[in-house]
């Protein structure tokens, strides 16, 4: 190998070493797992050297940023085994934050393989896997009017106070409002527009 193709690797290396070290820690959310879809497709660009199947997860105005990090970690890939797993996971956080950046979620890290992401993530990997969304449709359904439902019941329950009762009826728009703001939340959740083009729900504006 020659001594300009040593030294660049050397510095690639470098930089990701760096990068690692200010790396956050825990991760929260699905597409931060070493099993997940965005971590998934960047071992797929990784193997086949096509950085395309990466840039899919990002935005096109961070894809020179994108390329440079996949530059990088394919020259350290070469270097020996330790090299290439330190480069690889310089790679997939590098991937991780930008996506999520896009989404307008912070970053704190990846999120080790295997873990339960929850039963409506499973549900909607689910649906898109077996082509049909009837089971997510009836999970989300449940899981709305067990919520919803159990607000509207204390809601009701509280209703009927006596007008020189202060406390009851301050219990009761306690009640009330958080009744509200739920069913306008998940209104505006269920009306909003596709991933990462959330708009701020009504209910964060409306004032009881």
């Amino acid at each position: 190998m020659k001594f300009h193709q040593i030294t660049t690797k050397a510095s690639a290396l470098a930089a990701i070493s760096v990068a690692l070290l200010f790396a956050a820690g825990p991760a929260s959310a699905h597409c931060d797992g070493l099993d997940g879809p965005v971590i998934t497709s960047a071992r797929q660009a990784l193997d086949t050297g096509n950085v395309n199947r990466v840039l899919i997860w990002v935005p096109h105005t961070d894809e020179a940023q994108i390329k440079d990090a996949f530059r990088k970690t394919i020259e350290v890939r070469e270097l020996n085994p330790s090299a290439r797993e330190l480069a690889d996971s310089y790679f997939f956080e590098t991937l991780v934050r930008v996506h999520r950046a896009a989404e307008g979620a912070p970053y704190t890290g990846i999120k080790p393989a295997g873990r339960d992401p929850g039963p409506a993530v499973m549900a909607g990997d689910k649906a898109l896997e077996t082509g049909s969304v009837e089971p997510l449709a009836k999970l989300l359904t449940q899981a709305v009017h067990k919520s919803v439902g159990g607000q509207f019941k204390d809601v009701i329950a509280k209703k009927n106070y006596k007008a020189d009762d202060v406390a009851a009826g301050q219990e009761y728009v306690k009640a009330y409002v958080g009744y509200i703001h739920s069913v306008e939340r998940i209104y505006e959740a269920a009306a909003s527009s596709p991933h990462g083009q959330v708009p701020e729900p009504t209910a964060a504006a409306h004032q009881h």
